[in-house]
């Protein structure tokens, strides 16, 4: 379950200074909300088992403009019984999306940890300053620095959603370098085309692109998440098909407000 809304395009935009880990962003502005259900495939029947909220905002750090956005998931009684989900992530990027700080507290089963990254540009490489909390409450620091730029699970989402999609073909892969506080991943994104998508408990169709996030892991690919999000200038993720270690999940969008854009991929 720890891997829920976090990941989705990537693409290159180069700036000034560290503004080449940057993209103009015309998806979303701030006060900008979303919300989501969370379902569980449970002896072959499709479980509610929690929910998800996404919220941006317009905020300050280190006394220079930024975007913080938060992201928070929140299993309910009955994936208590199986398996406890609390997990809050915030970050804070550029206007430009750069990433600046990432921070995420997670209770997954019985195991609590913590996650922090601080992101700095000297050279024009990406440097990232990396602190974890486990669960038995050992503490580890790492630094790492890379020539190319790396995002975390929430600068990606903000990303991607100013990607366009226009530009790719059916099966193009998309590098994803993705880091937690432990390692960086082999991870991609590859697009599979479009489809029209009907909403869960409701009438509601979308124009969708169709993305498999897909992390190499023991010699071996496995397709993590199935995206579809919307076909308009919005790029809002509607449904996410989650391959889990234990089973299936799905997320559907159930709420949206602040929006930056028409939502012109809505099937009438």
């Amino acid at each position: 379950m720890k891997r829920l809304l976090f990941v989705i395009f990537a693409s290159c935009s180069l700036m000034a200074v560290h503004a080449q880990c940057g993209i103009e962003n015309t998806a979303f502005k701030s006060g900008e909300y979303l919300s989501y259900d969370l379902y569980f495939n449970w002896k072959f029947v499709w479980v509610k088992v929690g929910t998800a909220s996404m919220s941006t905002v317009q905020s300050t750090r280190n006394g220079k403009p930024a975007y913080r956005t938060s992201l928070i998931t929140r299993g309910n009684s009955k994936l208590d019984n199986y398996f406890v989900m609390r997990d809050t992530l915030l970050c804070y990027t550029d206007l430009d999306l750069s990433p600046l700080y990432f921070r995420k507290g997670a209770r997954e089963g019985k195991r609590y940890y913590v996650d922090e990254l601080w992101y700095t540009y000297p050279n024009n490489n990406c440097h990232l300053k990396m602190h974890r909390i486990e669960d038995n409450g050992e503490v580890f620091w790492k630094d790492a620095e890379y020539k190319d730029c790396i995002y975390d699970m929430m600068s990606i989402f903000l990303r991607a959603r100013n990607f366009d999609a226009n530009k790719l073909k059916v099966g193009e892969n998309i590098p994803m370098p993705i880091s937690d506080a432990r390692k960086l991943s082999n991870s991609w994104l590859k697009y599979t085309g479009k489809t029209t998508l009907k909403m869960k408990n409701n009438s509601s169709k979308y124009r969708c692109l169709v993305f498999s996030f897909i992390e190499r892991e023991d010699g071996k690919n496995h397709e993590l998440i199935r995206i579809f999000v919307t076909d308009d200038k919005n790029h809002l993720p509607v449904r996410l098909d989650l391959f889990l270690s234990f089973g299936s999940a799905k997320c559907y969008l159930t709420g949206m407000k602040g929006l930056r854009n028409e939502m012109e991929s809505k099937v009438k």
